[in-house]
């Protein structure tokens, strides 16, 4: 992940609210076994940031403050098979077929999750977002208020006039591939509210578009837009939120000024909800390689506990950065989504 001004102060940040809470929080990481698991888990421990838990087999020399469980000698595993039968019987999960998946590490470490042995989780360096989400969503499931389960990307940019301070929300580029009007309306205001918990600041919400205000004419991708801000001007009326904008319309103040004239949103936007999950992905991977930018997370929003998703690609840091923000999150600081 590339170093910036605007991600170096937002991880020192969270760091410093995550002392501020307290205790330090137990969290888990299914891919204990991956080096960069192992090497990011070791640095959250040394700085006093967690109490990181690895489901995998310890090394030789084990980094201390850090545990290793393995599922097959675990004295906790008949708890939560039961668990996770209870959960999925429902489904046609049988008993000895819960006792099987149980066993799998990312089953294994959200079911410590759901059962209350961990506070946090963070998974996705090897298994692959769809494989992540699944056991998030069937070990602990989502918060009883949530229609659906979204992420934010927090992009960090070079030009701190950008945002807020050079932080952007950025949603959703990893869980949600067409959303509807309604689940558009949904990711603005779960996307707002994390947003007012990791920058400490009210969110300007836009929503993204090819065209401002009508200017591209009326095709059904500028009308879900402007059906989706109608949605959340009902559901939460005090959210500064406002749509359709054209990416430079939220972002440049005297574009903003000269195309959406009037708006408390254009020019002044820190939260970018874009209408699809291929704009925003595209949008994402972009800004941070040519535009040396940081993308940190992606964190999910909704789920009942906080877990968060990683990329493939991550290193050490993109994981000891996810890890920080997910003991905020289960420091209670505020809301998840």
């Amino acid at each position: 992940m590339p170093v910036t001004e605007s991600s170096i102060a937002f991880l020192n940040r969270q760091m410093e609210r995550v002392r501020l809470a307290g205790a330090r929080k137990r969290i888990v990481f299914p891919e204990g076994s991956d080096p960069r698991v192992l090497e990011a888990a070791a640095r959250l421990a040394r700085d006093g940031m967690a109490e990181p838990v690895l489901i995998a087999k310890a090394p030789a020399e084990a980094p201390p403050g850090v545990t290793f469980i393995l599922p097959e000698t675990s004295p906790q595993l008949p708890k939560y098979a039961a668990l996770y039968h209870e959960r999925r019987r429902a489904k046609g999960v049988t008993a000895l077929e819960a006792a099987e998946i149980a066993r799998r590490p990312e089953y294994f470490g959200h079911l410590m999750l759901a059962a209350g042995d961990a506070d946090g989780s963070v998974c996705g360096a090897i298994y692959t977002s769809r494989d992540t989400l699944r056991a998030m969503l069937h070990c602990i499931g989502t918060l009883p208020t949530v229609r659906l389960v979204t992420s934010l990307f927090v992009l960090a940019v070079r030009n701190r006039q950008f945002g807020h301070n050079g932080l952007l929300g950025i949603c959703d580029a990893s869980t949600v591939i067409q959303p509807s009007p309604t689940e558009l309306a949904d990711m603005a205001i779960s996307a707002a509210g994390l947003v007012r918990l990791l920058f400490e600041t009210e969110p300007a919400v836009a929503l993204l578009s090819y065209s401002t205000k009508g200017s591209g004419g009326r095709h059904k991708d500028a009308e879900k837009v402007v059906e989706a801000l109608r949605v959340v001007r009902s559901r939460a009326p005090e959210l500064n939120v406002d749509g359709e904008l054209q990416a430079d319309t939220a972002l440049v103040p005297a574009i903003g000024s000269s195309k959406a004239p009037g708006s408390t949103v254009a020019g002044r936007a820190n939260t970018l909800v874009f209408p699809d999950l291929t704009s925003a992905n595209i949008a994402v991977k972009m800004v941070e390689r040519l535009g040396d930018a940081a993308a940190i997370g992606p964190f999910i929003m909704g789920l009942a506990k906080p877990a968060n998703d990683l990329s493939r690609g991550c290193s050490a840091d993109d994981i000891y950065s996810t890890a920080i923000v997910t003991c905020l999150q289960a420091a209670g600081a505020g809301p998840t989504g």
